[in-house]
């Protein structure tokens, strides 16, 4: 009987139980081959390797330099540690994103769209203006919550302009959204309307405040700091005086 060839294929369906059962190992790709001469020549039969497509690869490098963005921050993130953690070259990056600047800009840009999109739409979903102050700290307390290292990387001081603009920006065109709705709860209450705007950033900014906190005081859901926040705005805009003053000083 000649000498039987070891690869896969060669192999019964008896031969196969017999390796499983005896625990040797399976006859992978390295294969064997018996020479004129009697002598054992190796090949080794390689299995093609799946390539990403452009768009894939982009996604991946996006993906990896999210996350290292947020863990350290633009300048302590370099081009050869996002090649290196995606399995590719530097070059690679570069034809992808023109270096570290584009690439940063790109998920800026994306989280600050993310971010627009969940606040803008809790307050163009209309109703009583107490709802609509619930709804915007919940989208934005949900973002924080399924957006952790998105959140992380929009609340640093970004280093590159972006097309859809900062986080500081953002919280600005909330503001000023939130400064139509004041404005009839002013009325009502006979408060002066002249600074409707100062109180519609101090509203937002105490939301935005918050989610940085809570982004790490993970010791509350959602929903329970949701409504402190909502109690504080709404009830202290409940019993707002109409001519604020300071203490006077002894």
């Amino acid at each position: 009987m000649g000498t039987k060839n070891p690869c896969a294929a060669n192999y019964t369906k008896a031969e196969w139980r017999g390796f499983f059962l005896s625990e040797k190992p399976s006859p992978g790709p390295l294969c064997q081959t018996i020479g004129q001469d009697g002598s054992m020549a190796q090949e080794v039969k390689r299995v093609p390797r799946s390539r990403m497509s452009a768009k894939e690869r982009r996604e991946q490098l996006l993906d990896v330099s999210r996350r290292l963005f947020a863990a350290k921050g633009f300048e302590g993130t370099s081009v050869e540690e996002i090649a290196a953690k995606s399995g590719v070259s530097k070059p690679i990056v570069y034809e992808h994103f023109g270096g570290k600047e584009g690439m940063y800009a790109v998920v800026v840009d994306r989280e600050i769209q993310a971010l627009t999109d969940a606040l803008s739409g809790a307050l163009e979903a209309g109703g009583h203006p107490k709802l609509l102050v619930e709804r915007t700290a919940l989208a934005l307390l949900g973002y924080i919550e399924q957006n952790e290292d998105g959140f992380r990387i929009l609340v640093r001081d970004s280093p590159v302009a972006q097309s859809t603009g900062t986080f500081s920006s953002l919280i600005g065109d909330v503001a000023t959204q939130v400064e139509y709705l004041l404005v009839d709860q002013f009325r009502r209450r006979r408060l002066d309307t002249g600074v409707v705007s100062i109180y519609a950033q101090m509203l937002v900014g105490m939301v935005a405040l918050t989610g940085q906190y809570w982004l790490d005081a993970r010791d509350l859901d959602k929903s329970v700091v949701a409504a402190h926040l909502v109690n504080l705005a709404w009830n202290g805009l409940a019993g707002m005086q109409r001519d604020p003053s300071l203490s006077p000083v002894d």
